[in-house]
């Protein structure tokens, strides 16, 4: 097993990690709901199923 010969200091530490970082989704514009979703995906809105701008596929309601 491998052991540290030294102790790392809290800011050679966080030197290191400055590059992990978060980035926010891309998101695109639905031109007929202006509804905000992932680009190339459907996404459901009120039950409806749309994808590039048009209704794929309308939700069934069991009674």
């Amino acid at each position: 097993m491998a052991h540290p010969k030294r102790k790392i200091s809290k800011t050679r530490r966080d030197k290191r990690r400055t590059h992990y970082k978060l980035t926010a989704p891309a998101l695109a514009q639905c031109p007929t709901t202006g509804e905000f979703h992932l680009p190339h995906r459907a996404f459901w809105l009120d039950g409806k199923l749309y994808y590039k701008g048009q209704v794929i596929m309308e939700k069934e309601i069991l009674a």
